[in-house]
């Protein structure tokens, strides 16, 4: 009978583990948005069942937080340089020019300002 209450024990306290660790994950399946974990620089400019557009703006020297984007257009409205750092730690260094757009496949990233003026973006975020 002991080793039964012990055996119930463990397995309660796993079943409660689990349940306070999948709680604690950010919605999307541990993908943190953007918009919810670093509002000072993304703001939801429209979106609807198949896109949300992102305003993002970052003074020089600011960075983020590591956040997730699903597959996006990128249209700059700035000249600027970004160091974007993955999950795995390594970083790269981007110029961007104001009035390019590029394709942006979906992951995570901490990006920041390293130029020296304010950089702004629109992102199209993809839903579909």
């Amino acid at each position: 009978m002991k080793t039964l209450t012990i055996a119930a024990t463990l397995v309660l306290a796993g079943v409660i583990a689990y349940g306070v660790a999948a709680h604690a994950q950010p919605a999307g399946g541990g993908k943190a948005d953007p918009v919810k974990v670093d509002a000072k620089h993304y703001k939801v400019e429209f979106e609807n069942e198949s896109v949300r557009v992102l305003r993002i703006s970052y003074a020089p020297g600011e960075k983020s937080v590591m956040h997730y984007h699903p597959a996006s257009v990128a249209v700059f409205l700035t000249d600027g340089k970004t160091r974007m750092t993955t999950p795995d730690g390594k970083s790269e260094d981007t110029p961007a020019k104001a009035g390019v757009a590029n394709w942006a496949p979906a992951g995570s990233h901490l990006p920041q300002n390293v130029g020296d003026k304010r950089f702004e973006v629109i992102l199209v975020e993809l839903k579909k």
